[in-house]
């Protein structure tokens, strides 16, 4: 498959000799899909023999990503792409909402929403937020990097 997709920018170089591996999946925008993502993560990783600490921070960012699709957007379902590349776990979130100016991160102890952020900013390597090409939502990614470990 070609770098890039719906939810993978084209920045991603695939040179001759890296391993990518790509697993996607969709699910309604209620709060019991935050424990399916979670799920379906988890099977998927131990596949992918990823585990220790990287499995649990792919799991964790994975949970922030879909509830604050689920919760700040009027999302029907909500799509999960997860991507290793050579020694990289791209954890990428499309909703259907339209919220200028894409998530934020709240600094402050007092603000009840965005902590969320907070933690997928610390367990990540980079992440961000982008409008989908086809205009259909907006896509929130995170990067992790990971050995190959046991599984979770």
């Amino acid at each position: 498959m070609a770098p890039g997709s719906a939810l993978i920018p084209r920045l991603v170089d695939l040179s001759p000799g890296t391993e990518a591996l790509r697993y996607c999946f969709a699910l309604p925008a209620q709060p019991e899909s935050v424990a399916g993502a979670r799920r379906l993560t988890r099977v998927r990783l131990d596949a992918w023999r990823l585990g220790g600490d990287a499995c649990e921070a792919a799991l964790l960012i994975v949970s922030e990503l879909v509830t604050n699709a689920v919760v700040h957007t009027a999302s029907s379902r909500v799509v999960c792409e997860l991507r290793r590349l050579d020694r990289r776990l791209r954890i990428a979130v499309q909703d259907q909402g339209h919220q200028p100016g894409g998530p934020r991160l709240c600094r402050t102890a007092d603000d009840e929403h965005g902590r969320g952020l907070l933690l997928v900013d610390a367990m990540s390597i980079a992440w961000g937020s982008h409008d989908a090409t086809d205009a259909s939502g907006r896509i929130v990614w995170a990067e992790l990097p990971h050995g190959t470990e046991q599984p979770c």
